[in-house]
């Protein structure tokens, strides 16, 4: 693409999406930003456009009358049903894998089966297409253990059975369709003990480079109690991942993964996600995904010192230079503002206020992810609602500016924890 100003369309609507936009405005290489659908927070770097992201021939014709020169996609959804592939077959670039490559977050039980091919580190496990079966390898294999939907299902999917009577609910639910087509399979695996991080890496098919790491908290509420949620809250960099364990953690999974994913005739481009669980004998693989994570890439992009969209680029392009991206040494932090209620239902409509007065604290950046304009102000309109997001010379330092960007906010509806970043607290980091 040389160094002409280029035409992108970023698919997405959430927090992440805000935070690409919100990066990519900053690239001297940027001629137009279109969103689609966008939220309000997208809407001061991007032009709205109201496309159905799921008619593939309809974002094509949008494409090719706007002159995009780049699609970037933030969800998952539409990569495991195909939009790349359609947008490649026209000739548009994108940014974001096959929906064959894409199995590696549409299909556990496919990834998993990678794993035991490539030699890849991960838990032991089964898949189940019957709920007797899968009951009876839950009894042999005792508790705890971890009962998964095969398919995507918006991070809900996945069950931690401390008891064989959880593990045997999760099964049925799975079974009676809790999950719709996604628990038609599932994947029952041992549980991996150690402390959970999250890793990304960039790829254009053959050359693979590291993207970070963060660590984000899953569970609702103060103390990792509650039910699991999309995400509460992240920071970056976490201190449980070493440089030694980044090294190890490209050589013993992401490089083995990239390589067979070529060698199937399934290249993978785009970013690579992998949730780990560093146990005492190294990274495990606990699962990928096929995108940057929510809240994970609001740190990243606060922290990304780099071009972005020379980056994803070259990423599309399948150019990608060997040489890591740069990011600032400077730690980031994130804090999910969610409606009360959440991750059960949860009222819509709540008006929200104060974020030019988050934003006046140093360091601060408030990201929207559920929001929406009724009569010209805005209010809620998720779970999920705001990323209320800092740097700082360090995470204590991040997270204090990021919790006096939260008391700033002024929004009766919602909550959120307050003890983000306790691990590394813990550490004196």
């Amino acid at each position: 693409m040389g160094d002409e100003r280029l035409n992108v369309l970023l698919i997405g609507s959430g927090g992440r999406e805000h935070a690409l936009a919100w990066k990519l405005s900053e690239s001297p290489r940027l001629k137009r930003l279109f969103a689609a659908p966008g939220n309000p927070g997208i809407c001061e770097h991007a032009v709205m456009c109201a496309l159905d992201i799921d008619d593939h021939a309809a974002v094509v014709d949008f494409c090719k009358r706007e002159a995009i020169d780049l699609v970037v996609v933030g969800p998952e959804a539409p990569l495991v049903a195909g939009i790349a592939d359609a947008l490649t077959s026209a000739g548009i670039s994108v940014f974001g894998p096959s929906q064959a490559a894409a199995a590696l977050e549409g299909s556990k039980g496919f990834t998993k089966d990678l794993c035991a091919d490539a030699g890849i580190p991960t838990a032991a496990y089964r898949r189940f297409t019957d709920a007797d079966a899968a009951r009876a390898y839950c009894a042999e294999r005792g508790a705890p253990i971890v009962v998964k939907a095969d398919g995507i299902a918006a991070g809900k999917g996945v069950v931690v059975a401390a008891t064989l009577d959880e593990a045997i609910e999760a099964v049925d639910a799975c079974f009676a369709g809790a999950f719709g087509e996604a628990g038609a399979e599932v994947v029952i695996e041992d549980c991996l003990v150690g402390e959970e991080a999250s890793f990304f890496a960039i790829s254009d098919g053959v050359t693979v480079v590291p993207f970070g790491a963060a660590q984000d908290h899953k569970r609702a509420f103060d103390g990792d109690t509650g039910p699991n949620t999309g995400g509460m809250g992240a920071y970056a960099p976490p201190p449980v991942m070493t440089d030694a364990l980044m090294a190890r953690t490209m050589d013993e999974i992401v490089r083995p993964t990239i390589a067979a994913m070529a060698a199937r005739g399934t290249p993978f481009k785009g970013v690579l996600f992998a949730g780990l669980m560093i146990t005492e004998s190294g990274p495990q693989l606990i699962e990928y995904n096929v995108r940057f994570g929510d809240p994970e890439c609001q740190v990243l992009m606060m922290r990304l010192e780099c071009d972005l969209l020379d980056l994803l680029c070259s990423a599309a392009a399948g150019r990608l230079a060997a040489t890591p991206p740069t990011f600032r040494p400077t730690p980031a932090l994130t804090v999910v503002m969610a409606a009360k209620g959440y991750p059960g239902s949860y009222r819509k409509g709540t008006p929200i206020g104060g974020i030019a007065a988050a934003e006046a604290v140093d360091g601060v950046k408030v990201f929207q992810a559920g929001t929406a304009l009724q009569a010209g102000k805005l209010v809620a309109a998720g779970g999920r609602v705001l990323n209320v997001s800092a740097t700082g010379r360090t995470i204590a330092e991040a997270r204090e500016r990021a919790y006096r960007g939260v008391a700033a906010i002024e929004w009766d509806d919602g909550f959120c924890r307050t003890d983000i970043a306790w691990r590394a607290m813990e550490r004196g980091a």
